[in-house]
């Protein structure tokens, strides 16, 4: 079985992470892994140069949530950090001092930034940073290029909008001021990192995890090409709702989901993705308990909705989510068939 997650952020790495477990357990290769193969392609909209050093957050919380050294009480960086070069960055005026990087994690972006620097791709300095770690999967950014994405924030002068980085407008502003617009700058130059259109086109089951759909999903789907492959795979294609009862389940999606012109809730996300059979990207789109009711407004888009529970409180609740969006997946792939 090939498996494709389009993943972003906490949410993400957390199916992934119970996806492996749920692999590992129905089809075991005898040795703690699986014999299934899971292709991460990760958003890389959230990255930046920071102090020097090139920092790729959803990228660097998926490896760690694999590797099993994430803090799960923040739900982001390495367990037991410490802040002692963060802390010296600001005293010597350095760098963003609302963006803490811890010294573990510091470590990570030294090695990454060392091995760009001679001339490596970011797939292949992925694949060396993963290689230290027993993952279970292949992680792939969604693509080589940089294209960061940016906010257009209103500023004291209307017709003079302030641009920030999203970062800076996600942790420093906590999403607070009004986003006008986002977009990914140096977008159209970008090509898909090698190996993600072959791992969508190959794939049995391609499955949107549960993740920001505007500016991690989104931003993967903006990259030229990779929403065609999506759209034209033989796999049947299944979403998770990153929203249950109206709200996000983690973050702020709901401010991204209001500068887009998206109610926050499961049916209103299910249709800005849209159906496949009308041009759209999904075939069944998984929602909470809580929101069967909207199962019809999914089923009137033209996807089928699948009642599964969505919190991921523990390994064991994503492990059967992952196992609900592999059903699902192969439910849809019958019906089509």
């Amino acid at each position: 079985m090939r498996i494709t997650v389009l993943a972003g952020g906490v949410g993400g790495a957390r199916f992934l992470r119970g996806l492996r477990h749920h692999l590992c357990q129905v089809s075991p290769d005898g040795a703690g892994g699986t014999t299934a193969k899971i292709t991460a392609v990760v958003n890389t909209g959230d990255d930046m140069w920071l102090t020097g050093l090139r920092v790729c957050p959803d990228l660097d919380s998926v490896m760690y949530t694999l590797a099993g050294v994430n803090d799960e009480t923040r739900g982001w960086g390495r367990a037991g950090e410490t802040e002692r070069v963060s802390a010296e960055l600001t005293a010597y005026g350095v760098g963003w001092p609302w963006f803490t990087l811890g010294d573990l994690d510091l470590g990570t972006h030294i090695t990454r930034s060392h091995l760009l620097r001679t001339g490596l791709p970011l797939s292949q300095v992925t694949r060396r940073l993963a290689s230290r770690w027993d993952l279970g999967m292949e992680l792939l950014p969604m693509s080589d290029d940089e294209v960061e994405t940016q906010v257009v924030l209103d500023g004291p002068n209307p017709d003079l909008p302030e641009i920030v980085h999203f970062e800076e407008w996600w942790v420093r502003h906590r999403a607070q001021r009004p986003a006008r617009e986002f977009f990914q700058a140096g977008l159209t130059k970008a090509v898909p990192a090698p190996g993600v259109l072959t791992a969508i086109s190959a794939a049995d089951a391609v499955v949107l995890a549960p993740s920001n759909p505007v500016v991690s999903i989104g931003t993967i789907l903006n990259i030229p090409g990779i929403r065609q492959a999506i759209q034209t795979t033989a796999a049947p294609v299944v979403g998770i709702s990153p929203i249950i009862s109206g709200a996000a389940v983690r973050g702020m999606a709901d401010a991204c989901l209001a500068a887009i012109g998206v109610r926050t809730a499961a049916d209103a996300v299910a249709a800005h993705y849209g159906a496949r059979s009308s041009g759209g990207i999904l075939d069944a789109w998984l929602i909470d308990s809580a929101d069967a009711g909207l199962s019809r407004s999914i089923a009137g888009a033209g996807v089928r909705p699948v009642v599964v529970p969505l919190w991921m409180n523990d390994i064991q609740a994503s492990a059967a989510l992952a196992a609900a969006a592999i059903k699902a997946a192969s439910a849809s792939a019958t019906s089509d068939s």
